[in-house]
């Protein structure tokens, strides 16, 4: 007698069953009894402002008609358009010359519109295939869009902090400037130095790996090196090698040997004793152990010293740029422009790095998703 099958609960089901929705983002009910914007003294609310009445209206139809679509993905992609709606609603105002400092209404409208975010971003997070991927850039997206949004509504002097338009358009009325700044950090000093440092620190692992006493030496002075900060170092550097890369390619290599060597020590000590003893059984010797089963499980750890020093490899370029380069340069960039108070440039430089170190970041991420998909650890994320 043939056992009987449970059904596996359809995606439809299983929607439904998680179709509850926190009741927090319907605080923005209470945006019309407050203020939405100001004009000439004088508070405005809401039916007296038909444009943000109409954004309004789109953020709630959206949040009552959530489960139309019948799956998770259109549930998120009809309240986006109800969160982009109250995003929009700030601009459209300030554009009219609205003032919105005492905004009460506005402000509680947005606060219910990020609350809504989150659920979008929740219900992305459970859906599979590419459409995953959209969560973290709308995160981003938002919080970029915030950051306008507060910047301007609250008048923030741009000597504090620029709205992002204005540092955008700093950025395209500096292009030329930030690539050769781009190509001087990045291109010339960073991957000289990083490939120099993780290098290094790579070969004197197998080094230390092979001579025990040698580890045990290595490790206390890693830690040392570890707490001599950044700013101590490269002044040192600039005196040794000059201004120009060299400097700050040895700045880098300083800061990236030792989480390369740590990184590589540990790795290569994470083979289990049982796999160990089978090498030994077939007769391996210490180099086949280690290229055929050490290395291979000390991948992750490689991986992770990469990644750390993708980011401290640019720190430590731009610091070491403050205290001598050529006239060029994000460091160098970063220093001028604060002097003279162009803080729109210099938030594009910061842009432009973070933008960088988050490409080599996931660049590496990538490549470690594919060198090390058959590895435990990386089965279990």
């Amino acid at each position: 007698m043939s056992r009987p099958t449970m059904a596996r609960p359809s995606m439809a089901h299983s929607y439904m069953a998680h179709s509850y929705m926190a009741p927090w983002p319907l605080v923005m009910l209470a945006a019309p009894l407050l203020p939405f914007a100001a004009q000439d003294g004088a508070a405005l609310y809401l039916p007296q402002i038909p444009a943000a009445l109409a954004l309004f209206a789109l953020t709630v139809a959206t949040i009552l008609a959530r489960r139309l679509p019948g799956s998770a993905l259109g549930e998120a992609l009809l309240l986006l358009a109800g969160v982009a709606a109250a995003y929009a609603a700030p601009l459209v105002l300030l554009r009219q010359g609205h003032a919105l400092a005492q905004a009460g209404g506005l402000w509680l409208y947005l606060t219910g519109a990020t609350l809504l975010l989150w659920r979008v971003l929740a219900l992305l997070a459970g859906v599979a295939g590419p459409a995953r991927l959209a969560g973290p850039a709308l995160f981003g997206l938002a919080l970029v869009m915030l950051w306008e949004i507060l910047t301007r509504g609250f008048q923030v002097p741009t000597i504090l902090l620029p709205p992002p338009g204005l540092v955008a358009t700093a950025f395209a009325a500096n292009a030329a400037d930030l690539w050769d700044d781009f190509r001087q950090t990045v291109l010339i000093s960073v991957l000289r130095g990083y490939l120099i440092g993780c290098g290094a620190g790579f070969l004197v692992a197998i080094l230390a790996d092979r001579v025990p006493f040698l580890a045990r030496g290595l490790l206390p002075l890693g830690n040392l090196a570890s707490a001599v900060p950044v700013v101590g170092i490269a002044p040192i550097m600039v005196m040794w090698f000059g201004f120009d890369w060299q400097s700050k390619a040895a700045v880098i290599v300083v800061m990236t040997f030792f989480p390369m060597l740590i990184n590589t020590l540990a790795g290569l000590q994470s083979a289990e004793r049982i796999q160990l003893d089978l090498m030994r059984s077939y007769g391996a010797g210490y180099w086949r152990t280690l290229a055929m089963l050490r290395l291979p499980c000390a991948l992750p750890f490689l991986f992770n010293g990469l990644k750390i020093n993708s980011t401290l490899a640019l720190i430590g370029a731009i610091v070491a740029e403050f205290f001598g380069t050529p006239v060029v340069g994000m460091g160098f960039r970063i220093s001028t422009q604060v002097a003279r108070m162009n803080l729109d440039v210099v938030w594009a430089t910061i842009a432009v790095a973070a933008l960088t170190g988050s490409l080599l970041y996931g660049a590496l991420a990538l490549a470690e998703r594919h060198v090390t998909a058959w590895h435990p650890s990386f089965r279990k994320r």
